[in-house]
């Protein structure tokens, strides 16, 4: 029996990481939706996307249209408090966002979420860290089945992980908590959505580097 083809809508599609999950799906054809904040819609990045969702998440129903025919929502927005200055808070960017897409996936119909949390949210410390288990909790009670990322230090584009890291990281048993590069967490991110594999589960770790090695990265 053939699987059925998948298509993503990707939420936080023109920061770092999902800029780098787009160039890749588009690179192998893979059927995806660019959710694009009215402001960023004429920028250069985005201008060549074939397919943008050109919207605020607010407006719902125009976020429940876009969303059908989508099977799996990828949620990748987040803020840091260097742009706390604008207007952004884990509220509104971490929280309130996935409580919207969420939201809106049910009532699209969408089967599968993907939430990009981050390492340390199983024992959180600190406002960003408890943003981000909030957020897991929409997404876990849901009621729809999700697969949430919980990645070490990005690395690439203005992402740099603390200097020395990479060495300590060598060790056997640190090695799970090595620095991991934008263009391998995009390939996770791509396989577990067309994969819709594994669910209901939290990739961190060894897990998360077992699904790296099988991306092949």
């Amino acid at each position: 029996m053939s699987t059925p083809l998948r298509q993503l809508f990707i939420a936080g599609a023109t920061g770092a990481t999902g800029r780098t999950v787009m160039r890749q799906a588009l690179a192998r054809d893979v059927p995806v939706v660019a959710h694009v904040r009215p402001q960023s819609a004429d920028t250069e990045r985005v201008r060549d996307w074939p397919r943008k969702a050109v919207l605020e998440l607010s407006d719902t129903p125009a976020l429940v249209e876009a969303m059908r025919g989508c099977t799996t929502v990828l949620q990748l927005i987040g803020t840091m408090r260097k742009r706390f200055a604008a207007g952004d808070t884990y509220e509104s960017s971490d929280i309130g966002t996935t409580r919207q897409l969420v939201a809106a996936a049910k009532q699209a119909g969408v089967d599968h979420l993907v939430l990009l949390s981050s390492m340390g949210a199983g024992r959180p410390v600190g406002a960003y860290l408890k943003a981000k288990v909030e957020a897991e909790r929409l997404v876990r009670e849901s009621g729809l089945a999700y697969t949430v990322l919980r990645p070490p230090a990005f690395e690439g584009e203005y992402h740099r992980p603390i200097p020395g890291l990479r060495t300590i990281t060598r060790l056997p048993l640190l090695r799970g908590l090595r620095p991991i590069l934008l263009d391998e967490l995009a390939s996770v991110l791509l396989r577990v959505s067309e994969r819709r594999a594994p669910l209901n589960t939290v990739l961190e770790g060894h897990s998360l580097w077992a699904e790296v090695d099988a991306a092949g990265h």
